[in-house]
């Protein structure tokens, strides 16, 4: 087969790179394309170095912008790209700016497009994340859905074609990570909460971003925050980044192995991530969401997660309850990637020509 990927952000690199492997083991042709959302080294560079995947075949260098500048730009660099190479199909993983762009670009090619992470739904549409989801998912040809509410989720939309349950690639990923030797640790205190702060819904409100920020300083624990370029900014421009200093400790962002351990040392982790509960819950260690709702509803449900939103006392109640509970033994599921690429192999010997899949014979 010939594979393409398409990613942009940490979490794809994360996912993309399980698979990744495993196409490579099996001997498949695989082509990597970074749009270059991410374009910040702590953010991008790091992680192709650390988790040894291969460097891009292509770099759109869509750079920072608005998401509609950087769709439009993604799909105008791609889209001739793959018309001239004609893959067997294009890999876009999760719920990004660059999933996006990389669903449009397979379809204006008639390039058979796989979703991986597919069928996940938080209801809140007013998370851009969450009509990427939608979007995608009905755009798709085949799609990997990491749980059975993800399948069950696709069928009440009518997607019944081309659903494939896989598992989660993330737990491959912590899998694979765990085996590595972190070399950027921070120093931070014997006893921590660890937390992530990143998405535009809380960042970009000043209001918003201050109560987080000040749930999290009032917990007992002290919160350690690897700083997202996007909230340093968005900090700065309110004039409020001495202010977090003062309340939280702020340190550099890290490799993905030394993410994972600090998640995994960690009392407990609040975050505005969708990945992160998902890791949290595979390394036993209570996750607080700074949310409303949740992609992953089966992590609250399992008691491993706790809605908490973005109310300061609620974060702060929220998160000293996580820190108070016991970490359980916890090992992450692996074998989603093995099951991707032997899936993907009967997908494509028994796909039709590519005359047939432009109309609309491939599901």
């Amino acid at each position: 087969m010939n594979v393409w990927s398409v990613v942009g952000v940490r979490p794809e690199f994360v996912m993309a790179t399980p698979v990744s492997r495993e196409l490579a083991a099996a001997g498949h042709a695989t082509t990597l394309v970074h749009t270059g959302q991410h374009h910040d080294d702590a953010l991008s560079t790091v992680f192709f170095e650390e988790l040894a995947l291969p460097t891009p075949d292509h770099y759109l260098g869509i750079g920072s912008a608005s998401r509609g500048e950087q769709v439009a730009r993604a799909v105008e660099r791609l889209t001739p790209i793959l018309a001239d190479a004609e893959p067997d199909a294009v890999l876009v993983y999760g719920d990004t700016t660059s999933t996006l762009a990389g669903a449009f670009a397979a379809v204006t090619t008639n390039t058979p497009l796989v979703h991986v992470e597919a069928g996940l739904r938080s209801g809140d549409w007013r998370m851009s994340e969450e009509r990427t989801r939608v979007l995608v998912d009905h755009l798709a040809d085949l799609r990997f859905a990491p749980t059975r509410d993800a399948a069950d989720t696709l069928a009440e939309e009518g997607v019944t074609r081309g659903v494939h349950r896989a598992g989660d690639v993330r737990g491959d990923a912590v899998a694979m990570a765990r085996d590595l030797a972190p070399t950027d640790v921070p120093d931070v205190p014997e006893e921590y909460v660890l937390a992530t702060v990143h998405r535009a819904r809380t960042t970009d409100d000043e209001p918003t971003l201050r109560g987080v920020l000040a749930g999290l300083a009032d917990a007992r624990p002290p919160v350690v925050l690897p700083i997202h370029p996007r909230t340093a900014d968005r900090l700065r421009a309110f004039g409020r980044y001495d202010w977090a200093a003062e309340r939280v400790t702020l340190v550099e962002p890290t490799g993905y192995a030394a993410f994972l351990a600090l998640l995994e040392d960690a009392a407990a982790v609040a975050t505005d991530s969708g990945g992160i509960q998902r890791e949290a819950a595979y390394l036993g260690t209570p996750c607080v969401t700074l949310r409303e709702t949740t992609e992953w509803a089966g992590t609250v449900r399992s008691g491993d997660n706790v809605l908490a939103g973005t109310d300061p006392e609620a974060v702060t109640a929220a998160v000293d309850a996580a820190a108070a509970e016991r970490a359980r033994d916890a090992d992450p599921p692996t074998g989603a990637a093995v099951d991707i690429v032997a899936t993907l192999e009967r997908w494509v010997s028994d796909a039709p020509s590519a005359d047939a899949h432009a109309a609309g014979g491939v599901r």
